[in-house]
Formats: structure tokens, C-alpha cells, sequence
């Protein structure tokens, strides 16, 4: 099955392709009996019913495709749930006088200081949840309320921070202190060794590919700072979305992201100095270290904020601007990473339509030709020789347009807008046709 088929089924003439996740998780993408049932759960609790509240809730939170949330209800006495985010399982109940949830962290072998103090300083970030130790010494973080003050809003905003914490906090710790374990669950699926292998080699290769343009680009990067910087963030932002890496890997990419967008009166050229280390410092890491790292798992909460059409196609066109000089006086590399950093942007802040996000998904289909292919994907964007096969990237326009005409009123794309010259001006092109798309939705849907 196809990445999007799950959500608008899949045409009759599409081949089957891989099972396999890419970029980060949004909850975003709800089917419209998930918004009734959140309305519903709405209703029910300010009418004081709060155990069909809870059911309600729950049923907007599942995926019936995914099955990541469970719950189970005893008349009105008690209400028991578990729902998964990543590698953690978070369970839960409320007995009719307080809801409480919590979810395992990490095994502590032996007490240490170090990671003690390290959870009492989250625990101040923390809104609504708390970490601790449970009765056989393990990181528990927990929320807990009374059932009155329970509303579905405030569950929701609850769950989100102690079931991401969890998600991100667990490899942190185990990779820095040698006295912690991981938990042991049963919903993670492993991958493939070959597919591993293939993840793995295209990391060390992009990152390897873009360091030699910067190194021994005709550009100085003392000169053009931010050149370079559209080359190393529209590497990691692809990396983020085409690996989906867990742990170190995840948390690397966030913090250069973060580093690299923060005013800390250090200059660009220091930035991308420090963000260059660390990419060379990445590659340099055992190959078993990244394997560990990538498994594939179900997930309740996404990170991602969510935007309208507006908001992503007026980033286009702010960032587009800075293409036109790099494209004339012939700096390709640059060329390609402008547009290319629009797509990882679009996709590793937010959470865009359903039209966006699976145009944003062809496009690196498109792209990144040779890596989809040795992953088992079956395609011909692209012949032998790179070049591009108009007719089937035009036809993967319309179908992406078709399934999603019933949610968006009014959805086309205008594929004579595509420019097939060269790699750089397809890619410009491309952002350009989501640009001058109408991606509004039918009253009902979100």
C-alpha cells in the first residue's frame, strides 16, 4: 500500500509499494467521525458524563488503522486506557474521582546523581506532567487530575506533554548514563537489516556530498554564509524525513535546527562552522549506533504545528526570492538546496493539508529517485539517465489531486506550470504549482 492510500483509498491502477514510515507524525490528519466524536466528547463532560467523555476523547485520539489506543470501561465505576507514542506505552485509568496516566521511561540499574539531577531539571520545563521514580526505582513520568477539572482540552494538552517527553527522553538517557536501560515493549517493529544498510549508506552519503559542496563549491563560505546554510539545513531536514530517525539521531537534527534559528549574537559563519562539526562528528559514529536508532513504531501525539495552505505558500514565496541569483550565476548546489529547504521546512515544522503534505512527499519521490528504488519503491519519475518522465509525474499530480477532491473544495494543480529543463528549475517550478493551487476545505473537515 502507498504511504496516503490508508486515507483516501488507492486507485486501481497504482502498484503496490513498501510499507514504510517517513517523516515525523501528525495527529493532523483526522478522518471527520474523529472531529464529531471530539465535539461530542466536548458536550458530554460540561453536561457532567465523563466516562462517555472519555470514550469520545479516546475515539478521536485512535487510529483504527494503526491501533495505537486501547481503553476499556466498567460502567461508571472505572475506565482504564493505554495508548502508544514511539517507543513508549502509556497506560492510564480514572475510578470516578481522579484520571491518572503514566508512562515508563527508562530502568534505573543503580540511584546516580547525574541523571537525578537531569530529571529534576525537566521536571521544571514540565506544564502538566511530572518525572519521578516509581516502587522498583524506575523514571515513571506521570500526570494526574481530579475528574472535575479533566476536561477533554486539558487532556489532550496533558497526554500530548507526557507521551512526547517520554518518546524523546528514553534514548537520551540510556545513550549518556550507563546505569539506565531501556524498557522492554512489545509494539516496536524492528526493520529490516537491508533496510538498515540502505538508510544508513544514504546518510553517510548525503552528509559526506553536501560538506564536499560547501568545501569545494565556487562560493566562499565566508562571503555567502547563508548558502551554505540552505545546503546544511535542507540536508537535515531531508535526512529527518526520508530516515525518520529515533533518538540521537532525532534529537541531533532538532538542536542544529534550533541553534541555527536562535539569537545568541554568534555570526552565521560561526553557526554553520559548528553545524559542519557536528555533522562530521555524526558520520564519524558506529554504524550499530544508527541501527539501533531506526525502527518503526505507532504514535498517538505528532510534534508538527499545524498550518493552512496560506501560510506554507507565503513561506514559498519569501524564500523562492533568494533562488533567482544562485540559478543565474550558475551555483546549482545552492539552486537545488533553496527549494529543497522549502520542502524539509514545510515538512519538519509543520503539519500542512493532506494535498500539500503528499505533493511535498512526490517531490522528494521525484528527487530522490535512486534511494526510493533501492527501498523497493516502484516508479519511473525519472529514466536511466535522470531525466524526467513528464507524463507520469503529471499523472501522480492528478491522482494525489483526485483522492483529495472530496476534502478540498474546488483542489487542481496546474501542471503546465512545470518546467522539465533541469533538476534546479523543476524544483522551483514544482513549489511554484503548490503556490498557485486552492487548498480550501469542505465544511466538516479541517
Amino acid at each position: 500500500m502507498g504511504l496516503f492510500d490508508g486515507w483516501f483509498g488507492q486507485a486501481e491502477d497504482k502498484v503496490e509499494q513498501p510499507n514504510i514510515k517517513f517523516g515525523r507524525y501528525s495527529d493532523s490528519y483526522k478522518k471527520e467521525n474523529q472531529y464529531a466524536a471530539w465535539q461530542e466528547s466536548l458536550e458530554k463532560f460540561d453536561d457532567g458524563h465523563h466516562f462517555d467523555a472519555f470514550e469520545d476523547f479516546f475515539d478521536y485520539l485512535s487510529d483504527p488503522e494503526k491501533e495505537n489506543v486501547t481503553y476499556q470501561r466498567l460502567g461508571d465505576t472505572h475506565f482504564n486506557f493505554e495508548f502508544f507514542q514511539g517507543s513508549k506505552k502509556i497506560k492510564g485509568y480514572s475510578d470516578g474521582r481522579k484520571f491518572r496516566a503514566e508512562a515508563k521511561v527508562v530502568k534505573a540499574t543503580q540511584p546516580n546523581v547525574g541523571f537525578m539531577r537531569r530529571l529534576l531539571e525537566k521536571n521544571f520545563e514540565l506544564k502538566y506532567s511530572r518525572f519521578g521514580l516509581d516502587d522498583n526505582g524506575d523514571v515513571v513520568i506521570v500526570f494526574d487530575t481530579y475528574l472535575l477539572d479533566g476536561s477533554p482540552q486539558k487532556l489532550y494538552y496533558a497526554l500530548n506533554e507526557l507521551a512526547t517527553q517520554s518518546d524523546k527522553l528514553d534514548d537520551l538517557l540510556v545513550d549518556e548514563f550507563d546505569m539506565l536501560e531501556p524498557i522492554e515493549t512489545d509494539h516496536i517493529r524492528n526493520l529490516p537489516e537491508a533496510e538498515k544498510e540502505i538508510k544508513y549508506q544514504f546518510i553517510i552519503q548525503s552528509v559526506r556530498q553536501v560538506l564536499d559542496n560547501i568545501d569545494h563549491g565556487k562560493l566562499d563560505a565566508n562571503i555567502y554564509p547563508q548558502a551554505v546554510g540552505y545546503q546544511l539545513l535542507n540536508l537535515i531536514y531531508k535526512l529527518d524525513y526520508l530516515i525518520s530517525p529515533e533518538g540521537f539521531m532525532m534529537e541531533l537534527f532538532e538542536r542544529l535546527n534550533r541553534d541555527y534559528f536562535q539569537e545568541d549574537g554568534k555570526s552565521v559563519i560561526e553557526k554553520n562552522n559548528a553545524f559542519k562539526k557536528e555533522l562530521e562528528n555524526l558520520i564519524q559514529r558506529p554504524s550499530s549506533k544508527f541501527s539501533l536508532e531506526m525502527y518503526d513504531t505507532l504514535s498517538t501525539f505528532g510534534l508538527t504545528q499545524v498550518v493552512n495552505h496560506e501560510k506554507f505558500t507565503g513561506f514559498i514565496g519569501e524564500v523562492l526570492k533568494e533562488y533567482d541569483w544562485y540559478a543565474k550565476n550558475k551555483h546549482l548546489d545552492v539552486a537545488m538546496a533553496i527549494p529543497g529547504y522549502i520542502v524539509g521546512y514545510g515538512l519538519f515544522y509543520w503539519a500542512v493539508p493532506q494535498p500539500d503534505r503528499e505533493l511535498l512527499h512526490l517531490y522528494y519521490e521525484i528527487m530522490e529517485s535512486d534511494y526510493f528504488a533501492s527501498l523497493g519503491f516502484k516508479h519511473d519519475f525519472l529514466d536511466e539517465k535522470g531525466r524526467f518522465n513528464k507524463s507520469a509525474i503529471k499523472k501522480e499530480i492528478q491522482y494525489i489531486i483526485k483522492r483529495n477532491k472530496k476534502r478540498y473544495e474546488g483542489l487542481s494543480a496546474d501542471t503546465s506550470l512545470l518546467d522539465f529543463d533541469n533538476h534546479h528549475e523543476f524544483a522551483r517550478s514544482f513549489l511554484l504549482m503548490m503556490k498557485d493551487m486552492d487548498v480550501i476545505p469542505v465544511d466538516g473537515w479541517k
